[in-house]
């Protein structure tokens, strides 16, 4: 019997590989590898150079992100920009500019003159910014475009001994600054119950002409 069993241990360490088991120091170290790739990655992240450039890039996106929220702004801002000037050219296509105006003239009387051409939203006469005395003309905006084309037959009529000038108000210039540096406006009077917003009474206060 002792003679058999050592017949098959002898066959089995024939078949055995020796390399097949792993050395136990080969093992080990190959764990120390993974350690070494540990270390090297707690590396680069103390690495001066390394820390410098994440900062630098993190400044960069807060820039972006400043440039982005202002062009947003400017582009908000140009929109409404472009908006009211929409809106004062729509009243620019609606006024007319009535010259040789008397200066004893109010924007009551001149509504009263031009009522009859169609409904009226405001009447201004042009005032110096520094003498308050009027400059001899005024606007007038109607509610609708027609109105203008209709009040041009008035073009010289006469209004307190005076021949008027009558034209369709020309449109401002863009990139022009609205209403300011262009004198005072009397009265800039509204029919009742007519007009839109920021009323500006009646009879002959003086304030800056919105055209």
């Amino acid at each position: 019997m002792s003679d058999l069993a050592d017949k098959h241990i002898d066959e089995y360490a024939d078949h055995v590989d020796p390399d097949a088991y792993e050395d136990p120091e080969h093992y080990e170290e190959g764990h120390g590898d993974d350690a070494d790739d540990a270390d090297d990655a707690d590396g680069l992240d103390d690495d001066p150079e390394l820390a410098a450039l994440k900062k630098q890039m993190e400044e960069m996106e807060k820039e972006a992100q400043r440039l982005r929220e202002l062009q947003e702004k400017m582009t908000a801002e140009a929109e409404a920009e472009k908006s009211e000037e929409a809106a004062a050219d729509d009243v620019d296509a609606r006024s007319i500019y009535v010259g040789n105006v008397d200066y004893a003239s109010t924007p009551e009387g001149l509504q009263e003159h031009f009522k009859g051409s169609g409904t009226i939203n405001r009447v201004t006469i042009l005032c110096d910014k520094f003498t308050g005395h009027p400059k001899g003309y005024a606007y007038v905006e109607f509610a609708t475009t027609d109105a203008v084309t209709k009040a041009q037959i008035l073009d010289g009529s006469m209004f307190h001994g005076r021949p008027l000038k009558v034209n369709p108000k020309r449109t401002n210039v863009p990139g022009m600054h609205r209403g300011r540096g262009r004198g005072r406006g009397r009265g800039g009077y509204m029919p009742r119950g007519r007009g839109y917003g920021g009323y500006r009474g009646r009879g002959r206060g003086a304030y800056y002409s919105p055209y």
